[in-house]
């Protein structure tokens, strides 16, 4: 749980300094998947940054998912909303009213819940047709981004901040049917695919639209279907006569997370101070 905690600060704080440079970044074709303004965005410190702190994150959130259930994991990364709150108060002096500041204790509320209830990873480790289909959403995601080009901003943002969840969770699942590198196991593709996938729809996301809708939907496409998928295909249970305390914890902390979407997006540049 420390490492699922150390990995929503990794990317909750990352969040803040990709947000940045992809605003900052020129305006690039539209397309959900524009790999040239990756590129551009990359060109600066800050994004840099965030994906040295992303890495980081990653590592973490692989050894939290050897050792937790997929729910307890992915509800830990929604928090890493309240980090991006945080973060933006002391970096961007974005002020947190009174609202704000509750919503940043009901995440942590809800993770105490789920830290008290969640049991130990399940045995299962996924059968060939699982496997494949995780493959198969990885390249949906992708599709997906590329005809969401066309969608007007507030529908763009969504959408692409859906796909971008989807395909985090994509990884979320991925890790758990990976034992040893294996070409032959498809999983390892869909967790390349998958994990590029969603960098790349999300920095667009990032870039035009609704920051905060395009938040949002990231939290719900990473949180509820990988949770779904390691109670029913993997076997993730909770300690015994606690599972309906996981289950409100699951769903306090993925609330307090929406309540804090807005945070996914820096405030405008101030305008300059008349003579």
């Amino acid at each position: 749980m420390i490492c699922a905690l150390g990995a929503a600060v990794c990317f909750g704080t990352a969040s803040v300094l990709q947000a940045m440079a992809a605003r900052a970044a020129e305006p690039g074709t539209g397309s959900g998947v524009d790999t040239a303004l990756l590129l551009r965005a990359a060109r600066q410190w800050r994004y840099v940054l965030g994906l040295a702190l992303d890495a980081t994150g990653f590592v973490l959130q692989i050894i939290a998912l050897k050792h937790l259930p997929i729910y307890a994991v992915s509800a830990a990364l929604a928090a890493s909303l309240a980090v991006t709150a945080v973060v933006s108060a002391r970096l961007l002096h974005v002020r947190l009213g009174g609202a704000e500041w509750g919503a940043v204790g009901v995440v942590c509320a809800g993770l105490a819940m789920l830290g008290l209830a969640s049991g130990e990873e399940g045995a299962g480790t996924g059968t060939f047709a699982l496997k494949l289909g995780l493959l198969g959403v990885a390249g949906l995601v992708l599709l997906v981004g590329a005809v969401a080009g066309g969608l007007p901003d507030r529908s763009r943002a969504l959408v692409l901040g859906l796909a971008a969840g989807t395909g985090f969770g994509v990884v979320e699942v991925a890790v758990r049917l990976i034992d040893g590198v294996s070409f032959t196991n498809p999983a390892v593709y869909a967790l390349l695919l998958g994990g590029g996938a969603a960098f790349l729809l999300l920095t667009s996301a990032l870039q035009r639209g609704s920051v905060t809708v395009a938040t949002a939907g990231m939290v719900l496409g990473e949180t509820i279907g990988p949770a779904v998928v390691g109670v029913v295909w993997l076997g993730d249970r909770t300690r015994e006569g606690l599972a309906w305390l996981a289950v409100l914890g699951f769903a306090v902390a993925v609330a307090g997370a929406l309540a804090l979407a807005r945070f996914g997006e820096p405030p405008p540049p101030s305008a300059p101070a008349e003579a």
